[in-house]
């Protein structure tokens, strides 16, 4: 992001405008492998225990149970490595995005605990749906080799 001199005018505090020019990359980088990491993290039981979740997937109308349930754990966790290393973001993005907007649903609906239960997973699901779109930035591995989604 450059601040030229028509954005420049319209910062309430004009000075600011090296300190967001600086910084925007890294805060933009912090976030995402943070995004990962804790994907990494919420995957790790369900990589350990592929087939755990079975019932729950089919109780969300996911058949066959034994298929979807892998299909979660390695999402959840191969999809976070590759989102906090910038490999492949756009896709693993894209996928935890949809992961997660099953959690809305999940808590949101059948659980029934309305937006209390599903904030979270509605503001991750957001945050995934932001590197689905725009991808890694220079500090990832996507731009190392100059090749992304």
């Amino acid at each position: 992001m450059s601040f030229d001199s028509a954005v420049r005018s319209k910062l309430i505090v004009p000075a600011l405008a090296p300190l967001y020019t600086s910084t925007d990359q890294i805060v933009e980088t912090i976030l995402r492998v943070t995004a990962g990491v804790l994907l990494v993290t919420h995957g790790m039981m369900k990589i350990v225990n592929p087939f755990g979740a079975v019932g729950m997937v089919e109780s969300l109308g996911f058949y066959p149970g034994v298929f979807w349930s892998p299909l979660l754990a390695t999402t959840e966790f191969f999809g976070g490595i590759l989102v906090a290393i910038g490999l492949f973001t756009r896709p693993a993005s894209f996928a935890a995005t949809i992961v997660l907007l099953v959690t809305v649903y999940f808590h949101g609906i059948v659980r029934a605990e309305g937006l209390a239960g599903a904030e979270k997973s509605i503001l991750w699901s957001a945050v995934f749906l932001f590197f689905a779109i725009r991808g890694g930035n220079r500090h990832s591995v996507d731009a190392r080799l100059s090749r992304t989604f």
